[in-house]
């Protein structure tokens, strides 16, 4: 077959090579083309062939630029004369990924791929149309050559005052052909002048290696025993923020996402800075531990339950997994220049951010036995990846992979663990299991109204006692700490006084403190002595003395109270607000609703709405062997299709001129005769529409029922009815 297009050339492929070229360019099947030449077409097209070249190191990008610049056709020894003998051994990859195809002639490129590559390839300009006298270069004056050497690596555009009056070295080489006027006042060097002062080279440095990665090696216990942590901390964090947040739940920005002084109160809970704590409630909302309500408020999902009863490798599977596809980079957050950005907002999204974690981890992978420099790394990403979009791979990005995979245990010390190989081998990180240090089922109360958690405490234990305690230090031993606040938010929660002082003395191995218990006495005798509830709202209180005082305590002032019964003060303020105020003013109200009823209980909070992870954008997945196997099936189903169609129209364009006009009766003695005694024949009828336009069909007639015809038409494929009163003509084919 002579190939006289990208199209034809696809027409000859095997299956074999078409296979290896949906593998390398995913998006041609996705989703699968009808016929060969709608293939030619999407893999032609300039997003694709970005998406190709993207694909491509440094070296396969300098060899494909090459191509670029030569005519087409060209040949092997032609590339090799422009860059080197190596470069003919990528031509055959070039050739896999359909971005080069060969004729009798040799090699070409599809049109669209010099556009891709952009128009000065190589910093290199347009080719002369007139014929250049190259040799007459080395008698070029020194004014001459000072130009072309500002213009010899690019870019290939100079500025000049005015054509009309130009120095004397720019008019010896506009004179020569060697400069072209642009306009009146560009001048542009020509591509064969470039080439043959470059030494008839496309690049000046062949990068045909990727660049070395230098880093430090550190102790392999060393490192399993930082990522352990890591995987720890992470994990308590992710569950510190969905508890916080399911008893305290965070307003969302209009714009969506978190404002900066819910981010700073996240990030005082969990003793991190803003850039942590972003990255910790950013990965609980891709995972779909957390969403947004409704009405705005930021909850944990019924999912976040589920996931707590999962093991630790799991749990934490689930996290890294996400982060590591993810097209949202949580690094923004806070970075100068970005003002808009907010964690969980609509900001983050980057379609280069999950190709950089990629390629950085595949880096840390394959130095293993090193914690590499940031620069270095940086360096051989970009040998990797040299032609990425938007502004090609940023260090930014490369150093936020790196920090974000330390702090979710990835690495130790700058070094990919155990944990972090097995993950990206698609690994069920049973190890994390097995390494992470047993639960501990007791606290240690301290005289100084203190408890130390020993290690990482059971569930159940941790749950209970972030109820009645804050978190004052972490490490190997958690400190907690104990105030009247925190035994209020337990009675809150529906604790009684008893409850949690049995609580700790059944979990404590050192005896409670009397300081400690006469808090818990104290705090539990005022709690619910004071009520609130709204009127806006009002207070209730059996004690009228407290209810005098309250009365004239001016730092209440602000609540404008009245005194409607000797029990009960009204107030035009909501009833969370004037609670927050008499707890400030060192009161200990608890709440209660319109029949009186003490509003005491377990108080998390989950969304209303289901999770809704934000969604991914820039990435096409890899379609595995079964998958590609079907879109090649269909793709030759299709094509055969089209050429059995192309020749039915021409048969029946030829019949269309002799199609009989024939009444509603004639035409069903036709068909019927047609249906039992040839019923394997397909026919040409022509069919009008609602609008009373007769359009052209062919079909292979199944059987008649109810005025009607059931046939399968040519066209779609499909099995459709035709009235048959409005079939105007009956031909075979």
């Amino acid at each position: 077959m002579e190939i006289r297009s990208y199209a034809d050339y696809l027409r000859t492929l095997d299956d074999a090579a078409l296979i290896a070229m949906f593998t390398h360019r995913p998006d041609l099947v996705t989703p699968v083309p009808p016929d060969i030449a709608s293939l030619a077409v999407r893999a032609s097209s300039a997003p694709s062939l970005a998406r190709a070249v993207d694909a491509l190191n440094k070296w396969q990008l300098q060899v494909l630029e090459a191509c670029a610049v030569l005519t087409e056709p060209f040949s092997d020894k032609e590339l090799s004369a422009v860059t080197d003998k190596s470069a003919i051994f990528l031509l055959s990859g070039f050739i896999e990924r359909g971005l080069i195809y060969q004729d009798k002639d040799g090699y070409r490129l599809p049109n669209t791929l010099r556009e891709v590559l952009g128009n000065e390839v190589a910093g290199l300009g347009p080719a002369s149309l007139a014929p250049l006298k190259l040799k007459r270069l080395e008698d070029a004056p020194p004014a001459a050559k000072k130009v072309l050497d500002a213009m010899l690596w690019g870019p290939p555009r100079g500025a000049i005052s005015d054509i009309k009056k130009p120095t004397a070295g720019v008019q010896w080489l506009l004179d020569e052909k060697f400069l072209i006027p642009f306009n009146q006042q560009t001048v542009v060097l020509p591509r064969e002048v470039a080439i043959y002062l470059r030494g008839n080279k496309v690049h000046r440095e062949l990068e045909a290696v990727m660049p070395e990665i230098i880093g430090s090696p550190k102790n392999l216990k060393n490192v399993q025993l930082a990522s352990i942590a890591n995987i720890t901390t992470f994990l308590r964090w992710t569950e510190e923020v969905l508890n916080y947040w399911s008893q305290e739940p965070a307003t969302a920005l209009k714009s969506g996402g978190l404002g900066v002084r819910e981010l700073k109160e996240l990030s005082l809970h969990l003793g991190v800075d803003e850039n942590c704590a972003a990255f910790v409630a950013e990965v609980s909302y891709l995972a779909g531990l957390l969403t947004i309500d409704p009405d705005d408020k930021i909850l944990p999902t019924h999912q976040f339950d589920l996931w707590l009863t999962q093991s630790a490798a799991l749990r934490w599977q689930t996290l890294a997994a996400t982060w590591l596809i993810t097209s949202r980079m949580s690094g923004l957050v806070g970075k100068e220049g970005q003002k808009n950005t907010a964690p969980l907002g609509p900001e983050l999204d980057r379609s280069l951010a999950a190709s950089t974690r990629r390629i950085v981890l595949a880096l840390l992978k394959e130095s293993s036995d090193r914690a590499p420099e940031l620069e270095s790394l940086y360096k051989a990403a970009q040998w990797i990846a040299p032609s990425k979009r938007s502004g090609g791979l940023q260090q930014d990005y490369v150093a936020w992979t790196l920090r974000e995979a330390e702090w979710l245990g990835i690495t130790g010390q700058g070094q990919i663990s155990q944990y972090g190989i097995e993950f990206l081998n698609g690994g069920d990180n049973s190890s994390i299991d097995a390494d992470l240090p047993k639960a501990v089922n007791h606290i240690l109360i301290q005289s100084d109204n203190t408890a130390i958690a020993p290690g990482p405490l059971e569930h159940e234990i941790a749950q209970e006692l972030a109820l009645i305690a804050d978190v004052e230090s972490r490490g190997g031993a958690t400190v907690y700490r104990f105030s009247e606040s925190t035994i209020r938010r337990g009675l809150d929660h529906g604790r009684t006084g008893e409850e949690i002082k049995k609580f700790l003395v059944i979990k404590s191995k050192t005896p409670m403190p009397q300081p400690l218990e006469y808090l818990i006495a104290d705090v539990a005798k005022k709690h619910g002595k004071l009520r609130v509830g709204n009127t806006s709202s009002f207070i209730r209180c059996e004690d009228p003395a407290l209810i005098t005082q309250i009365i004239g305590d001016k730092r209440l002032e602000i609540l404008s109270l009245r005194k409607i019964a000797p029990e009960v003060i009204i107030c035009g303020h909501d009833a969370a607000e004037v609670m927050n105020i008499l707890r400030s003013c060192g009161y200990l109200p608890a709440g209660e609703d319109s029949r009186g009823i003490l509003l005491s209980g377990p108080r998390i909070q989950r969304a209303q709405t289901k999770a809704r992870p934000p969604r991914i954008i820039g990435e096409i997945d890899v379609p595995d062997e079964i998958q590609i196997d079907g879109a090649l099936r269909a793709l030759r189903t299709g094509e055969k299709s089209s050429r059995k169609q192309s020749t039915m129209r021409n048969i029946a364009t030829e019949a269309l001129g002799s199609l009989p006009r024939t009444t509603a009766n004639e035409t069903l003695d036709l068909l019927v005769d047609y249906l039992q005694n040839q019923p394997s024949t397909s026919l040409s009828i022509g069919y009008a529409d609602n609008n009373g336009l007769v359009s052209h069909r062919i079909i292979d007639p199944l059987k008649l029922s109810a005025g009607s015809l059931v046939a399968r038409d040519h066209a779609t494929g499909e099995v459709q009815t035709f009235r048959i009163a409005r079939i105007t003509g009956v031909a075979a084919l």
